[in-house]
């Protein structure tokens, strides 16, 4: 999978708040998700104050999460850069994770376009606990430190246009 990884490159971040919303569902995973995103986001200088994570239940409440924290402005006063949703949905035995995943991925886009702000998206969607778990390990493949480029890369990109 890190064949197809772009190259990390420098962003233009001076002055960005992020929020970063994760599930408390499967934690073990998600725990190590949000170790990830940190890890980058210092990586590029973002300083721990200009990071804001709050949690949510589960995978089904990010979007709800998502749109109210796009909305809110945070302890400066000024409204986030980026928000950065993590989660973990692992396939069981019923329809159930279809339609959490299914959910959960439109309610994000539909957050992003809605408030015209990158909302990283971060949500595993495993067939098992051992592919979760390669995920979101602490190596080159955390998607959660992915998704917090991600975030980085669409704010400098929102600062060119």
């Amino acid at each position: 999978m890190s064949e197809y990884r772009p190259d990390e490159g420098s962003f233009d971040i001076d002055g960005v708040r992020i929020a970063i919303i994760a599930a408390r569902w499967n934690s073990n995973i998600t725990d190590s998700l949000l170790d990830g995103a940190v890890r980058a986001l210092a990586r590029h200088g973002v300083a721990e104050s200009d990071m804001d994570i709050f949690r949510v239940p589960g995978a089904f409440e990010l979007p709800l999460a998502c749109q109210r924290v796009a909305r809110e402005c945070g302890d400066n006063g000024k409204k986030y850069d980026a928000v950065v949703a993590l989660g973990c949905v692992i396939r069981g035995g019923t329809p159930h994770f279809e339609y959490v995943c299914a959910e959960t991925t439109r309610g994000i886009g539909e957050v992003s376009l809605r408030e015209d702000l990158p909302v990283a998206f971060g949500l595993l969607t495993t067939d098992d606990l051992e592919q979760a778990e390669e995920r979101s390990a602490d190596n080159s493949e955390n998607k959660g430190e992915e998704a917090a480029l991600t975030a980085l890369e669409m704010i400098s990109l929102f600062r060119q246009l």
